[in-house]
């Protein structure tokens, strides 16, 4: 379907209506959620493809310009129309966004599916999407996967293998700090059930938000970018101590993590990277000290960088896809310096990492949205799922110690996946 032929429509719904469609976007949609803010995408009105990723910036203006021409002037906020996906690690690398045919939003006024469709057909878009969902919820529950096998894509002595060449790398000066991701692969003896993954992580990873982008999801504790109008946030983690459970043992590793002069080298260097790249678009920055945030069984490093966006020539604003390519990938996932961490881990890690580590996120027609890292996650197809977990490699890294950390990290998904 062509571009002209379609248009955004709002129809607000019951409360009865929007659970049962968030209950099939769930199931067969796209989800994001966390705490102020729940996105449900069903359907695929429109295809925005990157053929260059992040790269181009002519493409990435050409999707604020197509949202910008779906809706009617004087449409709500709430009611505008959005371009979600998950995009790949490595930021040259081909992507698409999709407008769904129907996405669910809850604004001040209540709960609101927006739909994109040709003119006169919004009516029979929502009532197609509320009549698939009552079919499946009639369809009754999946049976669950019970059994599963466990097995890492390489032994541990290859990763410690390849951790002690990158610290060679490290070492000679050739680089500061590189990223190496490690996979575990999950086989089950049913598909997994996306909705019933999102439920179990939701429930373990409350302060994180989960998604779920064509069997990619996850539960994303870090921030890459929001913008709302002018505003802007981001907040990188990098730095990981483990949790036990016990406040006193947690509080004090939480304050050798800050004192921990490895910990915040390599934290600083994801901020710095941040804010060096947010400064060419901004008017103001804000670039506080780092603190912990504990998570279920990690916690790391973070630093809430604020800050305003500055306005071009023409009075406009650069959408938060276009500050999304401003920064991403950051050294967090990838090293420092970024470019020759890149064409290391291209060389060297022999791993095709996909989406894992990449942007999971939308943009609204006006340009507000926001992209998240898209790590804690598994890549789902039948009843397999794909796990990757990374450790940043600095001078005085211990490859024993970068291999326990992939362990404490693949747990965050490997306790909603595999059911004992």
């Amino acid at each position: 379907m062509s571009r002209a032929a379609l248009e955004a429509a709002v129809r607000p719904l019951d409360r009865a209506a929007f659970v049962t469609l968030r209950a099939h976007a769930r199931a067969a949609g796209s989800v994001f959620e966390r705490d102020g803010c729940s996105l449900y995408g069903l359907g695929r009105a429109l295809v925005l493809p990157l053929s260059q990723g992040l790269s181009d910036s002519s493409e990435l203006a050409r999707v604020t310009d197509v949202l910008a021409s779906l809706p009617p002037p004087g449409t709500p906020t709430e009611g505008l129309p959005v371009a979600l996906g998950a995009l790949p690690f490595r930021p040259d690398d081909p992507a698409e966004l999709v407008v769904p045919s129907l996405a669910l939003t809850e604004g001040r006024g209540g709960a609101l599916a927006v739909l994109v469709a040709e003119p006169g057909g919004h009516d029979r878009v929502l009532a197609d999407a509320l009549s698939a969902a009552e079919t499946t919820r009639a369809s009754g529950p999946h049976l669950l996967p019970d059994a599963f096998r466990l097995a890492s894509s390489r032994p541990h002595a290859d990763f410690l293998e390849r951790v002690g060449l990158a610290l060679n790398e490290v070492r000679s000066g050739r680089l500061d700090k590189v990223v190496l991701a490690r996979e575990v692969v999950v086989e089950a003896n049913r598909p997994f059930v996306p909705a019933d993954l999102l439920e179990r992580l939701r429930a373990l990873h409350p302060s994180c938000t989960t998604f779920h982008v064509d069997g990619f999801l996850g539960a994303t504790p870090e921030l890459l970018v929001r913008r709302r109008s002018d505003e802007l946030a981001s907040d990188p983690l990098a730095g990981t101590a483990p949790r036990s459970g016990d406040p006193e043992a947690d509080r004090r590793g939480g304050e050798a993590l800050l004192a921990s002069a490895k910990e915040r080298t390599e934290h600083r260097a994801v901020v710095e990277a941040i804010a060096a790249g947010f400064g060419p678009i901004t008017a103001e920055l804000e670039v506080p000290e780092p603190e912990i945030v504990g998570l279920r069984n990690v916690s790391h490093l973070r630093t809430r960088i604020r800050g305003r966006l500055a306005r071009r020539p023409d009075g406009g604003l650069p959408s938060a896809l276009e500050v999304l390519a401003a920064i991403h990938p950051t050294p967090a996932v990838a090293g420092t310096p970024v470019e020759l961490a890149l064409d290391y881990l291209h060389k060297c890690e022999e791993l095709d990492r996909g989406r894992y580590a990449g942007a999971v996120g939308f943009v609204r027609a006006d340009g507000d949205g926001e992209f998240h890292l898209g790590i804690r996650s598994a890549a789902l197809e039948g009843s397999t799922a794909r796990l990757m977990a990374g450790v940043g490699i600095v001078a005085d890294s211990d490859p024993a110690h970068e291999l326990r950390e992939t362990q404490l990290k693949l747990q965050a998904v490997l306790a909603a996946a595999v059911r004992p």
